[in-house]
């Protein structure tokens, strides 16, 4: 996934050193002493950095990295079309940067922090830290009656967690709004052009609900991802990142997710994650498998996935299941309307079930460096209420992510 127009950027940046470089040496050979021998010409046949390739013709975008732990990899030898690009929609490889393959490019004028070292304090909004325990797994839970309203007053006594059947000590429980590491995830391909303005507002909408200490991402798919504006709570520039609608091409709604949760993996500083994402149709352009991405999104303190899916008749069960399996296992939820006109609604649900929710924490009684998935549920019991249901993540791989810092 990258950010749009960065190769030009690059390119330019390049000139202006190239330029710079040339001058600074042109100086210095006008300044040598006539007696001061030349330094050596270089040998034939060594080797130069050659400058990047631009004979191709350009759309000005680059192409996709495959997301990060794909089992594909990127061929060496020429750059391929993805699914539905014609031949000139091919572009030359980009030039190589600093960043490790795979991952998403540090935005221009962002400072890289090096590796080891915590990353700066963002300044765009106030500080929000709590840092959970290392051994700690995170599990963020809504609880509901049994007429599906919402229940906000039970305190840590009421709950139990089991992994892989067996009860765990909690260790942390906290029921208090706390910001949250957000992507929004928006299907632009062709057939979304006349929702696309509604889909926009909902998805803002959802983060004016939301605590304006959030921090949230923007990922523009259709079959290509980009990542059009990267953590902010700046209204204004996630309203710039949202209206970058193209609406051409297939839908690769599995990579989306998969580079989106890589991307909030490394990059996201709050612990508490949410993906929101939003497509109309079922995903044919993906590297990734539907297994895949479950997998992805279901690794330790990964995020929750909500899902709205604008779904024709035609292509509704598969579409349908895909989105309720990623969204049931990661402790979110699935929403199917019959219309576009709903999806506002359903980003106010969406906001008002975040805003909600207890924050439950254990350590796990099983090693953490024994591999394989866990199975995790969470029963809830208090006076007063008959039965109470309690949605949070199904299970989780461990040991693939620590707790970050919240």
């Amino acid at each position: 996934m990258h950010l749009r127009n960065s190769r030009v950027l690059i390119l330019l940046l390049s000139f202006v050193f190239i330029s710079i470089g040339t001058g600074a040496q042109s100086q210095s050979s006008s300044s040598t002493p006539t007696n001061t021998p030349a330094p050596p010409s270089v040998p034939a046949g060594s080797s130069t950095t050659p400058a990047p390739q631009t004979g191709q013709p350009s759309t000005g975008t680059q192409p996709v990295d495959p997301p990060s732990g794909s089992t594909q990899q990127a061929p060496q030898q020429a750059p391929q079309s993805m699914p539905g690009q014609t031949p000139s929609d091919r572009q030359a490889p980009p030039p190589q940067t600093s960043n490790p393959p795979g991952q998403i490019q540090t935005p221009p004028g962002q400072v890289q922090t090096p590796p080891g070292q915590e990353p700066p304090p963002n300044t765009d909004e106030g500080g929000f830290v709590f840092k959970a325990e290392v051994q700690e797994v995170m599990l963020h839970a809504t609880v509901v009656d049994d007429k599906q309203r919402l229940i906000t007053n039970l305190d840590k006594g009421a709950f139990t967690v089991y992994e892989d059947g067996k009860p765990q000590a909690i260790t942390s429980f906290r029921h208090e709004d706390v910001p949250v590491a957000m992507g929004i995830v928006i299907d632009n391909s062709g057939s979304m052009r006349e929702k696309r303005d509604k889909v926009n507002k909902a998805a803002l909408n959802l983060v004016k609900a939301s605590n304006p200490q959030d921090q949230v991402f923007v990922v523009n798919f259709s079959d290509e991802y980009y990542l059009d504006q990267d953590f902010t709570g700046n209204i204004n520039k996630l309203k710039e990142a949202l209206e970058k609608v193209e609406t051409r091409g297939g839908t690769a709604l599995y990579d989306a997710v998969v580079a989106s949760a890589d991307h909030m993996k490394r990059n996201a500083k709050l612990q508490k994650k949410v993906l929101f994402v939003v497509t109309d149709g079922e995903d044919n352009a993906s590297r990734e498998t539907l297994e895949q991405a479950v997998r992805r999104v279901s690794e330790e303190n990964g995020p929750t996935v909500y899902a709205i899916g604008l779904l024709g008749e035609e292509k509704q069960r598969r579409a349908k299941r895909a989105l309720q399996v990623i969204a049931e296992k990661t402790g979110g939820m699935a929403f199917l309307p019959r219309t576009v006109d709903e999806v506002d609604e359903i980003s106010s649900a969406v906001a008002h079930d975040i805003r909600n929710q207890y924050t439950i924490g254990y350590k796990p009684t099983t090693p953490r460096n024994v591999p394989g998935y866990r199975t995790i549920h969470v029963d809830a019991k208090a006076k007063g209420y008959n039965k109470l249901t309690v949605r949070t993540r199904s299970g989780y791989y461990a040991g693939q992510e620590r707790a970050a810092s919240q």
